[in-house]
């Protein structure tokens, strides 16, 4: 990775420079970073009084990186800037893993040289009887993606989810 580092009514040192370039480095270990993407650092006084602002913009495959700390220290606000990084990069993972839980699974399951065929894991539900308004609803305040019921007007199993679109959609199930 290539770094830009500026400064802004301060003077970035070879010292400075070489903090901020081994602290970024280390991010490679958490995600890819391409060689040719320049991560961009600025480091200006506050407008607030004599404490340091430290800006971090770090493009990444996921996307673009970015945090920004205010403190006395430089060598403290650079660490903390960092550590916000290292949390948003934690948090994107843990956001394209819940996503592609499914094929996650079966990675694993296939990898389970144990003899064992059970699942990863198994859930199971009781559909209630409702009508659709009612099975929004209960999607809504549950802060779920979609809702498994029982159709109250047909006595099938139903789900509604929410579309990309921000509207709904239902899938009815014929035995």
């Amino acid at each position: 990775m290539k770094f830009a580092i500026y400064g802004e009514n301060v003077t970035v040192t070879d010292e400075m420079r070489q903090k901020i370039e081994n602290r970024l480095s280390d991010l490679n270990k958490y995600v890819v970073i391409d060689e040719a993407q320049s991560a961009k650092v600025t480091v200006k006084v506050n407008s607030g009084g004599n404490a340091l602002k430290v800006e971090v913009n770090v493009p990444t495959k996921v996307g673009l990186m970015r945090s920004e700390v205010i403190h006395e220290d430089f060598s403290t606000a650079v660490d903390l800037a960092i550590d916000k990084l290292e949390d948003q990069i934690r948090r994107q993972k843990g956001r394209l893993s819940r996503r592609h839980k499914e094929s996650l699974a079966e990675n694993f399951y296939e990898d389970n040289d144990d003899g064992n065929d059970t699942p990863v894991r198994t859930k199971t539900i009781y559909a209630e009887e409702m009508i659709l308004d009612e099975a929004i609803m209960r999607m809504e305040m549950l802060s779920h993606s979609f809702f498994i019921y029982k159709d109250l007007d047909s006595e099938k199993p139903a789900v509604v989810y929410k579309r990309n679109d921000g509207g709904y959609g239902l899938i009815e199930i014929n035995e």
